[in-house]
Order: structure tokens, then C-alpha cells, then sequence
């Protein structure tokens, strides 16, 4: 096995402590969510500027700080969490029509991407539901779980989510190592596991639909945290049994701040229109500020 980095201890190090700061920035919000949450744009016309009437209303320990200094010392998706909190169902179930278009419209307009429920008449059994982690895939014939680990880093966070045994419902990422590219990489890093057999119509329209999904790409929110996802089907499931409705990679996990704890959390998720396939697969930013 080799790493990159000549200093796996830093890396490591280094990796603990992003951890520790993602931990301690979730409980501030949590603490002063009432008091911050003036800052974030109560509808969708107002995502573009804050709008706190008073910065005396804010907790001593900001008052000191300007709305600018706030805004450079958090993940503006924690904003977004703000919007969504007011949006999303308390309850983990299929979202109404209304609740549908409200969201999807409001993601659009955040991440500057077309987000929607429905391509070509195809559309998913629910867009809101519980994600698990799940195992990495075999990328090509002869992949290891090791090959997956690009540094010391990687391997600390997710070499031991292991790999699983079987193959992704389409098979390996790329035919052969030699035929490996970048893509097929980012295809795998950042996959998802959907109940595509659960789509209405998926059993009388099996060749169209299993075509239709293979490396879909779709944004997955942290409604709780903003934290979000651009990603791409590559495996069907989880079984109904056991209780989630789909699953991430141990990097979407971490993206989304579900790799700790019990390891799954109520998600949004919803298709990308992207004919042109503009948008990269990996972490997205909002523009809520």
C-alpha cells in the first residue's frame, strides 16, 4: 500500500481536528439557532441577503461581531439548514406534491442547478428518507480495498468501511485498470444506493429504467446541517427490511456529516438535470448569502 503524504501522523491529526471543528460549529448552531436564525432569509425570495432587524437580539458572545463576520465563520449551508427547517417534515416520510416543488425550487435556486423530482416521466417512490453508510465497490477487475486510498487522510476516514463483496448493480466502474478515469473514480467516491426497484412502473419498464438510473446524478441534502452532495446512482438498495431507503458511501457520509454516531439521518434527495454534464460530482456550496 502507498500514500502520498510523507506525514500520515499530520494527516490524521489534521483529520481529527476538521471532525472537532464540524462538531463544535453544528452545537453553536444548535444553541443559538433561534437567535441566528434571523439571519437566514425566512422564504425563498429572500436567500440572497441576511436580514437580522437587530444585531442586540444576537447572544453576547456575537454581539461583537459583525453580520459579515458570522457569515465568513460558518458553512453557509448551515444557513440553508435554517430555510429547510421550516420546509422539510419533522416526520421521515414521502414528501406531498406541494412540499416537492417548494423544495426542489428552493435547492435550485440555492445551488444553481436544476433540481426535480421527475426526468423523462421517471420518478423516485419518495424523495425524502433515511440514509445508512455503505461499503465501497470494486472499481475494476482486480481493485482492492487499499487502491481506494489515495493518502494517509483517505485511509483514516474510510478504509474501514471495507469493501463490499458483490458488485454494484452495474457491475465495475470501468471494464479494466488501464481503462480507469478519473470519472469512473468520482463515480465510485461519491455513489449512491437507491431503491430504484421500488420506482413505480421500474418491474414493466425494467431495461428503460435500470438505463435511465446507471450513474445518475443526484443532490442529497443534510436538512439538519445544509451539508450537501452532488452524487451519482451506482447500486441499488437498501432492502426494504432494514429500514433506510438509501445508502452512501463512506464519502458521501462524511460530506453530508453522517459518518459518526449512528451512521444514518434523514436526507433530501432529488435528480439533476444536467444534460450537458456540467456539474462535478463531490461537496456543493450554496449561494444562500
Amino acid at each position: 500500500m502507498q500514500f502520498k503524504s510523507k506525514t500520515p501522523h499530520y494527516e490524521y491529526l489534521k483529520n481529527k481536528w476538521v471532525l472537532r471543528h464540524r462538531a463544535i460549529q453544528n452545537k453553536f448552531w444548535e444553541n443559538h439557532s433561534d437567535a441566528l436564525k434571523h439571519l437566514a432569509a425566512g422564504s425563498l425570495g429572500g436567500l440572497m441577503l441576511l436580514s437580522a432587524p437587530n444585531l442586540g437580539q444576537l447572544p453576547v458572545s456575537i454581539e461583537a461581531h459583525s453580520r459579515e463576520d458570522i457569515s465568513k465563520s460558518f458553512d453557509k449551508n448551515v444557513l440553508l439548514a435554517q430555510v429547510l427547517s421550516d420546509k422539510a417534515p419533522k416526520e421521515v416520510r414521502p414528501l406531498n406534491l406541494e412540499e416537492e416543488k417548494e423544495i426542489t425550487d428552493l435547492l435550485s435556486t440555492n445551488f444553481g442547478v436544476k433540481v426535480t423530482s421527475e426526468i423523462d416521466g421517471i420518478k423516485l417512490n419518495r424523495n425524502y428518507g433515511l440514509i445508512g453508510g455503505e461499503q465501497h465497490l470494486y472499481r475494476y477487475p482486480g481493485d482492492n480495498l487499499y487502491a481506494h486510498a489515495g493518502n494517509a487522510s483517505d485511509w483514516a476516514k474510510y478504509g474501514g468501511a471495507g469493501i463490499a463483496p458483490g458488485l454494484g448493480a452495474w457491475g465495475y466502474f470501468a471494464p479494466s485498470q488501464k481503462d480507469f478515469k478519473e470519472i469512473d473514480k468520482k463515480r465510485e467516491r461519491y455513489y449512491l444506493a437507491i431503491q430504484t426497484f421500488l420506482t413505480p412502473g421500474f418491474a414493466e419498464n425494467f431495461t428503460k429504467f435500470r438505463d435511465f438510473f446507471k450513474f445518475r446524478k443526484m443532490l442529497v441534502v443534510n436538512p439538519k446541517t445544509g451539508q450537501a452532495i452532488v452524487a451519482v446512482i451506482g447500486d441499488a438498495g437498501p432492502s426494504e427490511w432494514t429500514g433506510k431507503h438509501l445508502g452512501g458511501s463512506p464519502e458521501v457520509m462524511d460530506v453530508l456529516g453522517l459518518a459518526t454516531g449512528p451512521g444514518k439521518g434523514p436526507v433530501l434527495y432529488f435528480f439533476i438535470d444536467d444534460q450537458k454534464n456540467e456539474i462535478p460530482l463531490g461537496p456543493i456550496k450554496g449561494s444562500i448569502l
